[in-house]
């Protein structure tokens, strides 16, 4: 049967219920809390009946009382308590604060420089010790009254045909045995002229040069070093020349081709085939990739070209400036295991004077690059015959008029005058 509802007692009112009203009939499920509703503020969706609290949002306006408080604080003598009130404003002028993300990319950027500053320094003196640390001294001042010093920078550069300190296996290597294995001889003799502005000038002496060689008559200037070694032979180019030669810097076989090698050898290009037992050379014509051994045949040969020394002494120019622009290339610069090779090479291979320093050394290198370079000069002392027949046999006689004319220009340091007088 149906239950019925509790009679209402007349004593106690109900809830909402007003004295001397009569009482409404309700609904079956009006006692039912109230569903929310879309956009109430404050309320969220019901949870087992009841509606859930939502955190209200961050009122836009501040409150009366921190209105208050800032306007109290807006007056002279206000203080703001600890953790009370808005963060303090920075001070005039201070910088803003930098992201963190900006400072770590800041000192990464520092780390790099410092590290390619250390680099651009570090590198080439460590390039600079390795190669001079190998070279060694000799003696070559010259005995006697000596020209007066002259501007510039005058380096004497000889290539010796000693032999000493050669094995068996590098005499056979580099055709250097046969009868021209006794004595002490040049292949090479050379003036590097640094002048104080303007091009450097490279000039090749031929070893047959006859001149007069002191305490020994005339005779060919290659005898000069025979005779006397370093000494002699910087006293016979002052006294001929009037230059005042302020180093002197000397390379022999086995260095000059250990340099060629160091570079990863050197492009030539012979204009004919070339076939001379003596220097061990067998070579087509065109260009072509030469080793230490094939350069240094290249640069001795002589009996096989018809213009005889001249013809090499221009040939060793030539090769000189394929060394210098192939050592002062990047390919070589910036490939640490062949620059260092290069500088160990080159400096086991150089003797320079005793008053040679690691800076006079520096100015010799940037000097052959001026010279061999497209601005340089590059020349022969000017010659008048090439066959003169003299007591030591046939020599090279130099055109007199001519070559003090260069002297001259040299003494005056100006290269630029030497133009007009450039011959092969």
């Amino acid at each position: 049967m149906p239950v019925q509802p509790p009679t209402p007692d007349p004593a106690q009112p109900s809830r909402g219920r007003v004295p001397g009203r009569p009482t409404a009939v309700r609904p079956p499920g009006a006692d039912a809390p109230p569903a929310p509703q879309a956009g109430r503020a404050g309320y969220t969706a019901t949870t087992y009946g009841r509606p859930a609290r939502r955190r209200p949002a961050r009122a836009a306006a501040q409150t009366p009382g921190r209105e208050q408080r800032l306007a109290e604080l807006s007056r002279p003598g206000g203080q703001e308590q600890p953790g009370q009130g808005a963060p303090r404003p920075a001070p005039a002028g201070a910088p803003p604060h930098a992201p963190r993300g900006s400072a770590v990319r800041r000192r990464r950027r520092l780390a790099v420089l410092a590290l390619v500053a250390v680099l651009v320094v570090a590198y080439p003196l460590a390039l600079g010790w390795r190669g001079w640390s190998a070279v060694q001294h000799v003696a070559a001042a010259p005995a006697g009254e000596r020209p007066a010093d002259t501007p510039g920078t005058t380096y004497l550069i000889v290539g010796s045909d000693s032999r000493d300190g050669m094995s068996a296996e590098d005499l056979a290597q580099y055709s250097a045995g046969g009868d021209d294995i006794l004595g002490q001889r040049t292949d090479t003799i050379m003036l590097l002229h640094v002048p104080e502005s303007g091009p450097s000038a490279l000039i090749s002496v031929p070893r047959d040069s006859y001149v007069p060689i002191p305490g020994h008559g005339s005779g060919k200037i290659n005898a000069a070093f025979s005779l006397g070694g370093a000494p002699l032979l910087t006293q016979t180019v002052e006294q001929v020349s009037g230059l005042r030669v302020d180093h002197y810097v000397e390379t022999g076989f086995a260095g000059f081709a250990e340099i060629v090698d160091a570079v990863g050898g050197v492009e030539m290009c012979p204009q004919a085939a070339v076939q001379d037992v003596r220097a061990g050379l067998d070579i087509e014509a065109g260009c072509q990739t030469m080793d230490g051994a094939t350069a240094l045949g290249y640069a001795r040969y002589r009996y096989s070209d018809p213009a005889g020394d001249l013809g090499r002494a221009q040939r060793q120019r030539e090769l000189l400036a394929a060394i210098v622009a192939r050592a002062a290339s990047p390919a070589t610069l910036l490939n640490p295991f062949r620059a260092f090779s290069l500088a160990a090479a080159a400096g086991g291979a150089v003797s320079v004077d005793e008053d040679a320093s690691p800076a006079a050394l520096l100015t010799f290198a940037r000097g052959m690059r001026s010279a061999t370079g497209e601005d340089g000069i590059s020349m022969t002392v000017p010659v008048s015959n090439a066959n003169l027949r003299t007591s030591s046999g046939l020599a090279v006689k130099w055109d007199t008029e001519r070559a003090l004319e260069m002297f001259a220009d040299l003494q005056a340091d100006d290269t630029e005058a030497l133009r007009s007088l450039t011959t092969s």
